[in-house]
């Protein structure tokens, strides 16, 4: 079965094939093929087309599959594969997202969809790897982008209406609503991918106040829209007149993106550049930016997969965690929160611990955070923590999800310096992973 790959998050091998075939005995097999090698699972229970919990997996020799019915196949990015659990995102027809195969310490193998798309998300948006910038010989190959600090949203333009959806799969038209539909699309349909930003005085994307806007869907949101207005800046385009163009170079669709003049009504195309990779990261840093993006020219889009066509490249690292407990304030906090203790999961999809964190909140996130707890009796990660850390804990239930800048990860899976950023509600607590 899975055989001895690098440790963790190698470069992955660029969209291998995945089939899963319908088996009357033993409910459903998957097939990846691995350097031409197929490795195969059966599904007693049938492959987990959603988040949830985990599944029997049975690894297998495995047929050829003729004959039998195909419930499901695409391609897949390897994100992690060695002997005892295999990460991979998956870009089929029913099954996307990422999902992780995993030996359990009775031997025995389980398969977990770690972020497969909601019900009634149009698609689960590309994601881009951590990494540096390609090298300098295939600069021609790739385009560049700035990295926008806010909330990515799909636009589904349809029937003359309107609806933005966030990575999570939750519908966020609602929460938006000075981003009505651009001239340029009344009266086609389209879909289009892009990020919700709060851009301060001089024109850089504000986290801070736009996560004011994130999470309110009451009256208040009308008057927040005309005195804290949000801009979509879009950058692809996935979809026209009901004709998909997943599959066209991303050189193509930027350009038919902007034959189609859609700025207008708080909606801007965002820049992009043919090459010149090490420029466009310098003048991000001049501007205070987080970082680029470097998409291959060549590539198509492919929904819900992290894979090595798309690269971020940041300034600053950032990481999304889960809130599990506090600690109280000591001085000016004093009776309230001093800091938060956070976590992630892990490929089995176990919260861990990563870390506190105890500076970047201002007076008005501290009020906001501490009615939103709901306490719990035991801490919510798997793993020990340390004696220094609950001696004093607050534990409340896992159900807060919020961002942090930090310097690097350490040896021991903990987050070095890091500061709050903010809460935020396009991601679902089960989301969130050690980001690379």
């Amino acid at each position: 079965m899975p055989t001895r790959g690098s440790a963790r998050r190698p470069t992955p091998p660029a969209g291998e094939p995945f089939v899963v075939t319908e088996h009357p005995s033993s409910g459903a097999e998957l097939r990846l093929e691995r350097n031409g090698v197929p490795c195969c699972w059966d599904l007693p229970e049938g492959p987990p087309a959603a988040r949830g919990r985990a599944l029997p997996a049975v690894p297998t020799m495995g047929g050829d599959g003729g004959g039998l019915p195909t419930w499901d196949a695409g391609r897949y990015a390897v994100e992690q594969w060695t002997d005892d659990r295999v990460v991979v995102v998956l870009a089929g027809r029913r099954l996307r997202g990422r999902h992780v195969l995993f030996r359990s310490p009775d031997g025995g193998w389980s398969v977990r969809a770690l972020d497969a798309p909601a019900e009634g998300a149009p698609l689960v948006p590309m994601l881009a790897t951590a990494g540096e910038l390609p090298p300098s010989a295939q600069d021609h190959d790739w385009g560049y982008e700035f990295k926008w600090d806010g909330v990515r949203a799909l636009a589904v333009v349809e029937a003359g209406g309107l609806a933005l959806w966030a990575r999570s799969g939750t519908d966020i038209t609602v929460r938006y609503p000075e981003l009505s539909l651009p001239t340029a699309l009344t009266g086609h349909d389209a879909v289009v991918d892009g990020e919700v930003v709060a851009l301060d005085a001089r024109g850089r994307p504000d986290f801070g106040a736009l996560q004011g806007r994130m999470h309110r869907t009451g009256p208040e949101v009308r008057r927040m829209a005309a005195t804290t207005p949000v801009t979509y800046l879009v950058f692809d385009l996935l979809a026209w007149e009901g004709e998909s163009l997943l599959a066209l170079p991303y050189a193509q669709r930027r350009e038919r993106l902007e034959a189609l003049g859609v700025a207008g009504e708080r909606w801007v195309p965002t820049p992009w550049f043919r090459g010149g990779g090490a420029a466009v990261l310098a003048a991000s840093r001049d501007n205070g930016l987080e970082g680029i993006v470097a998409k291959r020219l060549d590539s198509p889009y492919r929904p819900g997969l992290r894979g090595p066509d798309w690269r971020k490249v940041k300034n600053v690292r950032t990481q999304a965690v889960v809130v599990g407990g506090w600690r109280p304030g000591q001085g000016r906090r004093a009776g309230g929160v001093g800091s938060l203790l956070v976590g992630v999961h892990d490929d089995a999809g176990r919260l861990v611990y990563a870390g506190h964190v105890g500076t970047g909140f201002t007076a008005a996130a501290l009020a906001e955070l501490q009615p939103l707890f709901t306490p719990a009796h035991r801490p919510p990660f798997a793993d020990a923590l340390p004696r220094e850390v609950t001696r004093d804990a607050r534990w409340v239930a896992p159900e807060l999800v919020g961002e942090v800048a930090f310097a690097a990860w350490t040896a021991d899976g903990r987050m070095r310096h890091p500061s709050w950023r903010g809460l935020r509600d396009d991601l679902a607590p089960e989301d969130v992973v050690e980001e690379w």
